[in-house]
């Protein structure tokens, strides 16, 4: 079994090559089955490869893991722009962790963390401890069981007997009983699930802690089936108020028995392949630091979708979605997260920004905010790109910032030039 570790954008041969974070070699069989796992995204409407001539296939901006019927996994990470690449795959994979961790929106409760940092996990690992960890919360707090109706033929009385069943029994059976009664069992959907996650995650997971934690669950929880039905049982998860110790272990549970992220690719060989659009980690993870760093008396919703282009026909047409929309009496504010990467410097290349997301940054202006107000265009922050930009003006009247997010330190620089603290006197 091998591991490959690149970023996102690396290309991949079956050639001989000084592997790289950029650059990196996989087997025959691997490189097939990338191409077949390729066309089945095309088909559902996202692209995770680009191939490139018969030996070369070029990753698009998917990050997680990938694993191969053949035994290779390929782990994908965020673009990061340091030279050391031990020091860039370390950070890469703590930064990926608080990403998902926004995505799922989990609670801030981080279970051996630090044993986490100490094996440096592979990033489909650290979803299994996860997930193991909050299976191993919900035994702690009690697995919760619920009554299920049975209906059987026994030689005794037990429960209600049902008379109707019962007539209609041949003489020659008459002195067996059609009973009905009711068991206090944990087989519950939610249980039969994440007992079918734990054994996934016992099959495969490679490292001693988790193999471990995972054989101790499977034994306490012997007496629950696996859930057969994966769709249904979820579909019928209860929200119920007994049963609130579970909700943080769901995503965790969903992602490991979906098996793909954000489409799932029915038919394949088993493996883990979890695999995430970057640009919409990063926009959770954005939303979510807007959403703490704002009073709770604003008005956010992420994303917003109340507006349209145009009209065609009596019906809207081209729905306008931005990331972040923040409302507060009568001012409001538009967001929008990019994940690309910016260099402040270059004045001639226009800095790296896209005409058309400007395009559509103003569109959304006179729609949402009749063309007045602040809005904001939020990339990743890097060395080239560690301050604001000098603001675009639209108009006299509308304004569009362009900021830098420090993912390391979990802060948007610039958040005061949307002017949300010149409202603090209306808290």
């Amino acid at each position: 079994m091998s591991h490959v570790i690149v970023c996102e954008y690396a290309s991949l041969t079956t050639e001989s090559c000084e592997p790289s974070l950029n650059f990196a070699r996989v087997s025959q069989t691997a490189f097939d089955y990338l191409c077949t796992l390729s066309e089945r995204f095309n088909r559902g409407g996202a692209r995770i490869a680009q191939v490139e001539g018969r030996k070369r296939l070029r990753l698009d901006s998917y990050v997680g893991v990938i694993q191969t019927p053949c035994g290779t996994t390929i782990e994908v990470l965020p673009k990061h722009t340091s030279s050391n690449e031990l020091e860039s795959v370390n950070t890469s994979r703590r930064l990926l962790r608080r990403l998902i961790q926004s995505y799922f929106e989990g609670p801030t409760r981080e279970v051996g963390e630090a044993n986490l940092e100490t094996f440096n996990l592979p990033v489909h690992e650290w979803l299994m401890a996860r997930f193991l960890a909050e299976l191993d919360h919900i035994v702690q707090r009690g697995v919760r069981f619920n009554y299920e109706r049975i209906e059987e033929e026994q030689p005794f009385l037990r429960g209600q007997l049902n008379v109707v069943a019962q007539i209609r029994r041949p003489p020659g059976r008459a002195h067996q009983f059609q009973i009905r009664h009711d068991v206090f069992t944990p087989n519950r959907p939610e249980n039969r699930l994440l007992c079918a996650a734990l054994e996934r995650v016992r099959k495969l997971t490679q490292q001693p802690d988790n193999w471990r934690l995972a054989q101790e669950l499977s034994i306490r929880l012997s007496d629950i089936p696996k859930s057969v039905h994966i769709d249904s049982d979820f579909r019928h998860w209860s929200n119920d108020r007994l049963i609130a110790h579970y909700q943080s272990a769901r995503p965790w549970c969903e992602l490991i028995l979906r098996q793909m992220m954000p489409l799932a690719v029915h038919g394949l060989s088993p493996g883990v392949s979890l695999l995430f659009p970057m640009e919409k980690l990063f926009e959770r993870h954005v939303a979510a630091y807007i959403r703490s760093e704002l009073p709770s008396n604003f008005y956010i919703r992420t994303p917003a979708a109340s507006k349209s282009l145009c009209v065609h026909e009596g019906a809207p047409i081209f729905r306008l979605e931005p990331d972040i929309f923040v409302e507060h009496a009568d001012n409001k504010w538009i967001l929008d997260a990019k994940w690309k990467l910016l260099n402040r410097t270059d004045r001639d290349g226009k800095y790296g920004l896209s005409q058309a997301d400007f395009y559509q940054l103003y569109a959304y202006g006179q729609k949402y905010m009749h063309g007045v107000g602040s809005m904001a265009l939020i990339y990743p922050a890097t060395v080239q790109f560690n301050k604001p930009l000098s603001p675009f003006n639209f108009s006299e009247d509308l304004q569009l910032h362009v900021l830098p997010f420090n993912l390391e330190d979990n802060k948007l620089i610039g958040l005061n030039l949307m002017n949300f603290s010149s409202h603090e006197s209306t808290y």
